[in-house]
């Protein structure tokens, strides 16, 4: 989401840390590139003033311009302001993710235009507080407006694995919000999310309905759904949606697509309301917390390796993993075992976002071909092993023309996406028999030398 801002800000400091002492000008200069930058995010122009004030005031003291790295200071200091900008910093809690602090049955109320991500979400918050929190939820769609509507979050149900209110035909959103907690009540459910309905546009009409609701249930969470693609719509539509009925916070949804991250460090001066919940991709289980100090970590390209180690924790298979890495030690690597670790990454999201995610190759992304990024490709070559017998996925070395064509014409690729799998796979086997036979100690000594071709024998590549 935030790429282009990430892009800008990192060509600013490349600059200024190439300059090694800095003088206010430099300073001054750079201020003004991180406004540009932030404006053509799409940060509302209030925030862009607050951050570069902050920005100026900060780094023209004495300690940055005679740091030892005056540069690393300055980075430091937008790194702060972006952190207070997004809700988090110094002396302020946040507090990631849905507050269950009240009496059960616990009300949340999900509101937002048409469109966003509502009921889409309403599942995924389902999915999460059942499976991490162990709570029996109930789903309530109060949406009467939307042909199916009700009949969707039904359908999100089953997948969630929750339970969803019964349809009642002629009921008003008011109606079926109170039978919701009436039923929640009586069958000792632990929470029950009501998703509203949503307008193309707000209008008072759909304001008023979501005021009657919340009166009606109190609701300890209201939580506003906004799509991140919307840009500066979606700081309007939150500020519309705070003045009118109150929220207590914001999921921001389609995070993974091409929006320019402006809204997100916005929502919080606009609404006072913290952003706890960012939703990446239509699949139940993508959806994250919102940590302030860690997106301001990937947007100024320092990665966030505690949100990979987490997603990488709830869905990696820990036995499967072992047997693997058993088998890598031994030298023994094969086809099965390759899909296995294809399943594993596709789980985990995007290519793109997991390279976000990591320490100084954001920035590498621009040099990498986009085709190499796209998560099809994954898909396309579990196709490609999963078109193969038992026999072949065990031994690829019997894989001839004539295989490899009933392999391409089975999995609806080509004879050379084949050879390109097969090539991959041979250049990762090549490298887990290298590290059987090194062992732990010639890792230790040689380290990546010792497993790459041409640089082994512990000689270093400069």
């Amino acid at each position: 989401m935030f790429e282009a801002l990430s892009g800008k800000l990192n060509g600013v400091f490349d600059r200024l840390r190439r300059r090694g002492a800095l003088t206010e000008a430099d300073v001054a200069e750079a201020s003004r590139e991180v406004r540009i930058a932030l404006l053509e995010a799409d940060v509302a122009l209030p925030v862009v003033k607050d951050i570069v004030a902050k920005v100026r005031e900060r780094a023209v003291g004495q300690e940055v311009l005679r740091s030892v790295s005056p540069a690393q200071q300055v980075i430091k200091i937008v790194n702060d302001c972006l952190v207070e900008a997004l809700g988090g910093g110094e002396g302020v809690e946040h507090v990631p993710g849905i507050s269950l602090n009240a009496a059960s049955p616990v009300p949340i109320l999900m509101v937002g235009l048409q469109g966003s991500g509502k009921t889409t979400t309403s599942g995924k918050i389902a999915l999460r507080l059942r499976t991490r929190e162990k709570k029996k939820v109930l789903l309530a769609s109060l949406d009467v407006h939307r042909p199916a509507a009700q009949l969707q979050l039904e359908t999100l149900a089953k997948q969630a694995g929750v339970t969803s209110l019964p349809i009642i035909q002629g009921q008003s959103p008011l109606e079926i919000a109170q039978r919701a907690m009436q039923v929640a009540r009586g069958e000792l459910y632990d929470v029950v999310i009501l998703d509203t309905a949503g307008r193309l546009s707000i209008d008072e009409a759909l304001m008023e309905e979501v005021a009657q609701v919340k009166a009606a249930t109190r609701p300890h969470e209201s939580l506003l759904v906004v799509d991140a693609m919307t840009g500066q719509d979606a700081v309007q539509t939150a500020r519309a949606f705070n003045e009118r009925v109150g929220i207590t916070g914001i999921v921001m949804t389609r995070i993974d697509g091409d929006a320019r991250g402006g809204a997100a460090l916005s929502m919080r001066a606009v609404t006072g309301a913290p952003i706890k919940l960012l939703g990446a991709g239509e699949k139940l289980e993508a959806l994250e917390d919102f940590h302030p100090d860690r997106i301001a970590g990937r947007i100024l390209g320092m990665g966030d390796i505690v949100s990979l180690v987490e997603k990488a924790a709830e869905t990696i298979d820990k036995a499967e993993a072992e047997k693997l890495a058993a088998k890598m030690q031994k030298g023994q690597f094969d086809l099965e075992d390759y899909a296995s670790q294809l399943k594993q990454i596709n789980k985990m999201g995007s290519l793109s976002g997991i390279l976000n995610m990591l320490p100084g190759l954001g920035k590498l992304k621009g040099q990498i071909d986009e085709s190499k990024l796209d998560g099809s490709i994954l898909k396309r070559q579990a196709a490609i092993i999963g078109s193969m017998t038992l026999k072949e996925r065990r031994n690829p070395a019997i894989l001839k023309a004539s295989r490899k064509k009933r392999i391409a014409a089975g999995s609806g690729t080509s004879v050379q996406e084949v050879n390109k799998l097969l090539k991959q796979f041979d250049d990762m086997s090549a490298m887990m028999k290298r590290m059987s036979k090194l062992g732990q100690k010639g890792m230790m000594r040689g380290g990546l030398g010792a497993l790459l071709p041409g640089m082994g024998g512990g000689k270093r590549p400069f």
